[in-house]
């Protein structure tokens, strides 16, 4: 995953969302910016640059979800055995 930021605006809205994401894939969601401060935002600008920095110094590998694991190995043996696999 490479790190990135998007400020992204859906239809309608009046505002722009701003996430920075982190090089293991972590998206950060940083706050909103006004559509008319985006007119005047360019892509140096500090504070911006700033969070993302912060996130990317400070960034670490995620912990690996052992039971969320061994649940979707669990299923997979059971769809590799003909069984409808039951979760309740």
């Amino acid at each position: 995953m490479g790190r990135k930021i998007v400020i992204s605006k859906y239809e309608g809205n009046t505002v722009y969302g701003v996430h920075i994401t982190d090089s293991y894939g972590t998206e950060h969601y940083i706050g909103n910016l006004n559509v008319g401060d985006v007119d005047g935002l360019e892509v140096s600008d500090r504070s911006i640059a700033s969070y993302a920095h912060q996130i990317w110094s400070d960034e670490v590998e995620p912990e690996e979800n052992l039971l969320s694991n061994a649940i979707g190995r669990c299923i997979e043996i059971d769809e590799e055995n003909g069984l409808e696999p039951d979760l309740d």
